[in-house]
This record gives C-alpha cells, structure tokens and sequence, in this order.
C-alpha cells in the first residue's frame, strides 16, 4: 500500500489502518479506469434548489416526474445499502438530500464496486429524477452515480457532528464538514461585512487600502510585530491599525474614507482577542464624535433589519436591547455611577491606588491619573455594560490622537461603545492641530522609554501632513470579529474566525489529535 513518507523513512500521513484501506479502494477504483480524483464535473442545480423547486410533488398523486433530469454533486454524509438497491445522504454548501439507487438503474458491476469501494466521506455526482419516497421524503432517483473525489481520511464515526472544540479550530475544514451551523455562522459573517461596505457606500464613503507593513508602529496604543524586509534592509511593523494612513488621506482631500482589513497586535489571546483581527476605520471630515455616534446606531439598526434579526438579541444568558437610542455617560461619571468608586478619591492617585490594592489589584503606583482611571473602569465599570453604552470623554493621557476638549483639556473628545461588557467600537475628534501632536508623541516616546510596550512612536511624517492641514474630522475603528459575536451570539472569538491562531502543538499533542 502506499504511505506518504519523508526522506528519512518516517510515516507524516495517512499511516492508519483505515486510510491505508481507503488508499487500496482509491487504486482499485483507478484498476477499473475510474479516476477517483476527477476534473470538469459539472452540476445544473443545489440540493436546496432541488427541494424547494419539487416541493409539490408532496401532494401529487404520483410523487415523481420521470420529465424532469438534474445533475448534483456533494459528499456523502450517510449510505445505507439494502440488498439490490441503496440510499444515501449527499451534503452541498446548501443543505442535504437524500438519493436513491438501485442495481438495476446503473449496472450491476459498478453496483457491486460501489458496495465495495465508495463510502462516506467521498464526494460524488448524480443525475436523476425527483420523486418522493413512502416516508414522504423528497429524494433523488438516481439514473447515473459517478464518484468525483475520493476522501482517504475517514469522518468522525458521530454523524452528529465534530465536539472537540481545539480539533475544530485547528480543523476548520472538518468543523465544517461535520457541523452546519458552522457554515451558517461564516455566512453571517460574510453577509455582515457586505452590509457594513454597503451602508458606508450608500453614505457616500470611498473605500480605500492602505499599507499592512509600516516603518512605524503607531495608530493605537499595542504592542506590534516586527518583521524585516530583505531588499530594503529594514525593519517593518505588522500594522497595529490603519488611523494615521487614513487621516493622510483626508489631508490629502479624501472627506470620507473606510477600510475594512486586519489588524496586528502581538498580545494575549482569550475569548475576545486574536492577534490578527477584522476591523472597519472610517473617517469624516466637517463632522464631530457625536455623528460618529449617530451613525454607529444606524449602521446596527441597518444591519438588524438586514439581517432579519429582532430588536432584542439573545447573547448567551442576557438579552441586549438595541431598540432604544444609545446610552451615553461620561468616563468619570462611568466609574462613580456604575462602577460605585468613591468620588473622594478620583482626584488623587495615591488614594485611587489605596483603593486598588483593598480590593486585592496590585498596580504601578507612579500611573498618571488617566491610567489609572483606565484601570478602575476595567475592573469595575466595563462588564457592567450590557445593552449598548456609548462611554464618551476619556482621560487624554490615554488618547494619544484625540482633540482635547475646549473647555476641559484634560479630557478627550472621544467615545467607545460596549455592549455585552465588551468594546466595540473606538471614535473621537481627530487632533489636528500639529504642534499638541508633536509633542504627545514626545510623551509617547517617554513612556515607551520608561517600559510601556504599547505606547505610539514618533511619526514625524505624520506630523508633518497635519502641518499641511488636517480638516476638522472625526474617525472611528469598530470591530468586525465582535460585531460578528453579538449578532451569531457566539461566546469566543475563534468561533467566528475561521482560522483563528492557535498554540503550536507537540508531538504528543498531534498523536491525540489524530
């Protein structure tokens, strides 16, 4: 029999009994001059198609129409034989259908090497006729049976689909293959981002790419990964996020501008981070935070009635309630009203950092006040937020690219909105003004010099476009991989990335696995 090998010898694949069996059937099957991995197979119809253009033969009398021939393809996911006649059950992108053959319809030779050497798991194509079984199953009375693609790896032995959540993800292919509602998940989220193009299109918005390897790692305080570029002889950053690429651009007189594309942070991973993300960034130019935030709520009322899902969603144990306009409360305000922190000590780092420590949190005690900030509402205001909640004034030690506010310089005009105790979206007044940019990057540069990982790097380029002069505008990023988790109500984001990243394995963890 044959066994991949490498050149030492060793067995990589397909080395257990029951693939060795199928790799005889394959070459059995070629013995007889059917090729088990054929090109140019052709089908004229779906098998939902196929179901819902004879559903009517339900409550004809006859229950057939020998007039009407289709051509389908698909893998067989159930094959029960009965003597001189078998049905099975083939799987398309579209749903299942059962079929049914006979020996006499193809002949009793291929019948007997069907019974032999095609089994579940291979894809294969039939013709025939509709008609509906004595059950009152709608099926296809297949005329002709030919296998398109042999499958040397057998499918888990519970047609009832895949449980392994670690084989699912480092298995996409066969998560897909044995459980639907996979599929079903992965169109949403291809009718999601269609709809989000879409809405930003119909709002006169140009969708733009920009670079994926930057000189400079900046655009959001995160730690980048780094690459190196051969022909250059250069450094290049992994993007963080597009920000100060698209903001060129409005310089550059683009009033309106998207990009729906990945972003690269290198951090930890749990059920709301992947290292390589989806997101939309959008910025508009004459327009402030508060139309970004009226314009989020529209894009999920679109993408609701889109979707043909209710006001009221379900995510996992809660309900989150979009039917009514979004909250809106100010961080300060955030921290003292849902997070009960005592007023008393907001205007004093050492008491906030007292407080910290009662409730067993062990910070940096030499934090600016703004970082502490972000570390009470992180503790004790963000999974608090369940139905959409925009939290707008930040701290402006911790928006680095946000105009200040007028009358309050020590806060940002900025917002994030949570829903489900999780971020969202992130938008605010762009900083325009080159010489407070300039020396927040310095800022910047100081903490990155004292140990803060995250912190921007100088973009003198960048500093230098805004000198050119940056329109008043108003951008945000909001997260695709988050937005696709509410609205699936699933609770992981690997569930909604179809390859999410994963721990290598060891060889003992790839012996369990096989």
């Amino acid at each position: 029999m044959v066994s991949a090998q490498n050149v030492k010898g060793k067995k990589l694949v397909f080395e257990n009994q029951y693939e060795q069996q199928r790799i005889q059937k394959s070459n059995d099957l070629k013995e007889m001059g059917k090729n088990p991995y054929r090109h140019n197979v052709k089908k004229d119809t779906t098998t939902l198609s196929f179901l819902q253009t004879y559903d009517y033969l339900k409550d004809e009398e006859t229950k057939r129409d020998e007039s009407k021939s289709h051509t389908l393809a698909g893998r067989i996911k159930f094959l029960r034989h009965m003597g001189k006649a078998a049905f099975a059950k083939i799987e398309d992108e579209s749903g299942l259908l059962q079929i049914y053959f006979s020996r006499d319809e193809i002949g009793v030779e291929w019948f007997k090497a069907i019974k032999k050497l095609i089994e579940v798991g291979d894809i294969i194509t039939v013709s025939g006729f509709p008609f509906v079984t004595r059950t009152g199953e709608l099926s296809l009375h297949v005329k002709s049976l030919e296998l398109a693609t042999k499958s040397i790896t057998p499918l888990p032995e519970k047609f009832h689909g895949l449980t392994d959540k670690e084989l699912r993800y480092r298995k996409r292919y066969l998560d897909m293959i044995m459980n639907k509602e996979v599929k079903e998940t992965f169109k949403l989220r291809s009718k999601i981002v269609s709809s989000i193009r879409h809405f930003f299109e119909e709002k006169g918005f140009l969708e733009v790419e920009t670079p994926m390897m930057h000189p400079i790692a900046g655009g959001a305080n995160a730690k980048p990964f780094v690459t190196f570029h051969n022909s250059l002889g250069v450094e290049r950053f992994l993007r963080i996020a597009p920000e100060l690429y698209l903001k060129r651009l409005v310089v550059g007189g683009f009033e309106s501008v998207f990009e729906i594309n990945r972003n690269f942070r290198n951090e930890g991973m749990d059920l709301t981070h992947n290292p390589e993300f989806t997101m939309i960034e959008f910025y508009w130019a004459y327009h402030n935070y508060h139309d970004l935030m009226n314009l989020t709520q529209e894009l999920f009322d679109t993408l609701l009635e889109k979707l043909n899902l209710p006001k009221k969603i379900k995510f996992g144990e809660i309900e989150i309630d979009f039917s009514k306009p979004f909250r809106k409360i100010s961080f300060k305000d955030s921290l003292i009203e849902i997070g009960k922190v005592p007023l008393e000590i907001l205007d004093s780092t050492e008491k906030i950092v007292q407080f910290l420590n009662l409730k067993d949190i062990e910070v940096d005690k030499n934090l600016p006040l703004g970082k502490l900030y972000e570390e009470l509402f992180d503790e004790f205001v963000e999974e608090n937020l369940i139905d959409p909640t925009y939290i707008i004034d930040y701290p402006i030690e911790i928006s680095p690219l946000a105009r200040r506010n007028e009358e309050n310089p020590d806060i940002a005009e900025r917002f994030e909105l949570f829903i489900a105790g999780r971020e969202v979206a992130n938008g605010f007044n762009e900083l325009n003004d080159p010489l407070d940019q300039y020396e927040r990057f310095l800022r910047q540069i100081e903490a990155k010099n004292a140990g803060d990982d995250e912190a921007c790097e100088m973009d003198e380029d960048f500093v230098q476009a805004l000198g050119y002069g940056l329109p008043p505008t108003a951008g945000e990023g909001l997260g695709i991989d988050r937005l696709v988790m509410l609205l699936a109500n699933e609770q992981s984001i690997r569930d909604v990335i179809l390859f999410p990243a994963m721990k290598p394995l060891n060889q003992t963890d790839k012996e369990e696995i096989q």
